[in-house]
């Protein structure tokens, strides 16, 4: 079993070496693991350091893509080099890299697909007091909408399998953590959590300048990733309940018509009428929506299996036996 522990980085260069070197490099169950980090366009020596700590896959974006791409980009990377399991973690040392093992023995003992550490926000000292509640509330609601029972839904040290870093297509550009987990429900991937440990705060989060921006992107990215991948079900309900609502003071308007005292009452047959037709449209939307999530998913399984066919080695691979694992250092390029 071959580990890769992938770090996204953004001038990381103060906390990177000391996150590399409390990653373990020796893990019962594994015969190899290999430090990977993605370089987020950075404008300081976190390449070096990079290279000075030893890290084995330096991947580069040639300028500032955000932490989703960056993840998506090194997931890619990790099945190129051969990766059983990919686990994830941070560049600012916030997760402790002693907890790795912990995240990758319920993959080993075949118990889950995707495994996430879970920081206890209600009762981390680190956190605020508001932000416990948000993070809380926050959980609840992915727990809800993805039908994953994880404790820390934003958590982004995570452990993957092979087969479940090749469904991963991440969307948004702001973070993966809960459209991920909405995907991994959808996919019917087994998800489980575990309790990890965290280190001291090391400098405020660069994903949003408060904790306001950070929840308006995180429920942004939520409600888009739950219209993508349930739209259906969205949809759907919305409509009848328009139709419900317009329902109502149609069915009064006629009730006072009937009995003869329907003039002067065709303000509820024209609210009426307006709920009733935007729900009608609002349920035609919803198929409209349902055939075009069918067309991704069945988009989602050929890219899956294009990156399967892309990981085959040729016969000239296997005759020369090239199985030496590549070393990605100062791409510029989006490729990898």
């Amino acid at each position: 079993m071959k580990l890769i522990v992938q770090i996204p980085c953004y001038n990381e260069e103060a906390t990177l070496a000391l996150v590399v070197a409390c990653i373990p490099r020796s893990i019962p169950g594994i015969s190899k693991v290999e430090i990977q980090i993605i370089d987020d366009g950075s404008t300081d020596r976190t390449v070096e350091i990079a290279r000075l700590c030893g890290v084995d896959h330096i991947v580069q974006n040639g300028r500032n893509k955000g932490l989703a791409r960056s993840f998506q980009k090194g997931i890619e990377s990790a099945l190129a080099l051969g990766a059983d399991i990919i686990v994830n973690t941070d560049g600012d040392n916030q997760y402790s890299g002693g907890s790795i093992p912990d995240l990758v023995k319920p993959i080993l003992e075949k118990q889950a697909d995707i495994v996430v550490g879970d920081r206890k926000p209600g009762d981390n000292p680190e956190f605020s007091w508001l932000k416990r509640q948000l993070q809380k509330l926050g959980t609840r609601v992915v727990r809800n909408l993805s039908g994953v029972d994880v404790g820390d839904a934003v958590s982004g040290f995570r452990a993957y399998t092979r087969e479940a870093a090749f469904t991963i297509n991440v969307m948004t550009r702001f973070s993966y953590t809960t459209e991920t987990l909405i995907h991994a429900g959808q996919h019917g991937l087994t998800v489980l959590s575990v309790p990890v440990e965290t280190n001291p705060t090391t400098r405020p989060s660069r994903l949003a300048g408060s904790t306001y921006r950070f929840m308006k992107k995180q429920i942004v990215t939520i409600l888009r990733s739950y219209f993508m991948y349930r739209s259906l079900n969205a949809f759907l309900w919305a409509g009848l309940i328009m139709i419900t609502v317009g329902l109502l003071p149609v069915l009064r308007f006629l009730y006072f018509y009937a009995i003869g005292d329907g003039e002067g009452r065709l303000q509820s047959l024209v609210l009426g009428s307006m709920f009733l037709l935007a729900g009608y449209i609002t349920v035609v939307i919803a198929f409209l929506s349902d055939a075009l999530a069918t067309n991704r998913r069945l988009t989602e399984a050929v890219l899956e299996r294009v990156r399967r066919l892309e990981q085959q080695p040729s016969a000239s691979e296997k005759q020369s036996g090239a199985n030496e694992p590549l070393r990605i250092v100062g791409r510029s390029h989006d490729s990898v």
